[in-house]
């Protein structure tokens, strides 16, 4: 396991410029954190790169963005996309028979997919096509950006690929019995993680949110030699998460949201980044703190530890931001509910003796238990249902805040990065909020 690195000083300004180059590796949906390092690339005059993971046809095959959707997808990004389809995985590319990983979970029951045994000789069949087709897309990928960037000027990719449910209809009711169940509808994350559908979750993930950091360093080689051998800069960034410190009284403690199923391939996404490390490529995974994003909605009560984000921007300075911050905040909240009622549910939470376990950072990632989980649950919902209008709550605001903060800290990091990974902690992008405002 990766050594605790807190980020705990604020880093120096990054040389980016007009004319340096910003490579947006995943796809960029909604608003979350990738927004945040796009939007300090554009204040910065970078000239923007992304692209597409492609769309799938109802017959299951891969294609790129229409003109329509490549014209809006650009519009999204501010810049370039490269229309060759990125899809990472494997759960819909068939093997040798023509099966692919969902078809094989098509017959499976809900009564039956704790004992269901799946065809793992026809998974890696199916596992090393998605890499080839990856790998093959990613070449001609690579070629078009490398013909974009002129020389003589630097360049910072950023890694946002995560995610890797495989696409079966039987999988989310188990997994909302997994994240969301209570009483006789939970289902502890270990069984499930120890079934063949949570094995095939697992290499799904490892895949997904991962190796295709990997396969970026590598593939990206050409364009990185051509221009360090100039004399200027290559950087990689990726989103990675392994708990946060948050102020639980008054004192930051490290923690985590549980069952964070993914956290192995968060892992072993930093494994990545030490590897490449000591070969001298400047990557760096940067765990961030929860926010709720598009993505995040299965994941009841991750956005929990966001509210002591409040509590540490007092605790960092405050002023102006913190003024800003609270007052959009408190207009969020129903009649008679403060912020202060909010901030102390949530320490409430998180000091309650029943999370003790989870603070435990060599023993992450920690699966979920009833009595944990129940206690997540009430107390998730409760908070939100302190806000007037279940579509415009206060974790949204805080989360925009965090990944501002985040992306402006990723982006001056990885101008001298210093380390593989770093820990952005409720501290730093407390005071990184307080010294931008």
């Amino acid at each position: 396991m990766t050594t605790f690195n807190p980020m705990r000083n604020l880093p120096g300004p990054a040389g980016y410029g007009q004319g340096d180059v910003f490579v947006l590796f995943g796809e960029l949906f909604g608003r979350g954190y990738a927004n945040g390092l796009v939007d300090e690339a554009r204040r910065a005059g970078m000239t923007v790169i992304g692209i597409t993971v492609g769309r799938r046809e109802t017959d299951g095959s891969l294609r790129p963005l229409t003109e329509d959707e490549l014209v809006e997808s650009e519009k999204v990004l501010g810049g370039k996309i490269i229309n060759i389809p990125l899809e990472a995985g494997f759960d819909m590319d068939r093997s040798a028979s023509g099966i692919a990983p969902v078809d094989q979970l098509k017959g499976i029951k809900t009564d039956g997919w704790e004992t269901a045994v799946l065809d793992w000789d026809a998974i890696e069949q199916s596992r090393k096509a998605g890499i080839d087709r990856f790998s093959g897309n990613l070449t001609k990928v690579m070629d078009a950006i490398d013909a974009l960037i002129p020389d003589g000027v630097n360049v910072l990719f950023s890694h946002t690929m995560a995610g890797g449910i495989p696409r079966a209809r039987i999988l989310m009711p188990i997994l909302n019995r997994v994240f969301k169940g209570q009483g006789e509808r939970f289902t502890p994350s270990e069984v499930f993680w120890g079934t063949d559908l949570g094995k095939l979750c697992s290499a799904s993930f490892d895949e997904v949110t991962a190796n295709t950091f990997q396969h970026l360093i590598d593939f990206s080689r050409p364009i990185r030699e051509r221009i360090e051998s100039a004399g200027n800069k290559v950087a990689y960034t990726a989103y990675g998460y392994h708990g946060c410190e948050v102020l639980i009284g008054e004192v930051y403690t490290w923690q985590s949201y549980a069952p964070y199923l993914q956290g192995w391939a968060k892992m072993r996404l930093e494994e990545v980044a030490t590897a490449a490390w000591e070969q001298g490529v400047r990557a760096t995974v940067f765990n961030c703190p929860e926010i709720q994003t598009n993505s995040s909605a299965l994941f009841l009560g991750v956005e929990i530890s966001l509210y002591p984000l409040l509590k540490a921007l007092r605790k960092e300075g405050g002023g102006a931001c913190l003024e800003r911050i609270t007052a959009a905040c408190n207009e969020l909240l129903k009649e008679g509910i403060t912020v202060e009622t909010l901030l102390a549910d949530a320490d409430r939470y998180l000091a309650d003796a029943l999370l003790k376990p989870f603070h435990e950072y060599s023993s992450w990632p920690h699966h979920n238990n009833p009595e944990q989980s129940a206690l997540m649950l009430t107390s998730a919902t409760s908070m939100l249902d302190m806000n007037k209008d279940s579509k415009n709550i206060v974790c949204a605001e805080l989360s925009r805040a965090v990944f501002q903060a985040v992306g402006r800290l990723m982006n001056r990091t990885s101008w001298e990065p210093g380390a593989p990974v770093f820990w952005l902690n409720h501290d730093i992008v407390a005071r990184e909020l307080v010294a931008g405002e």
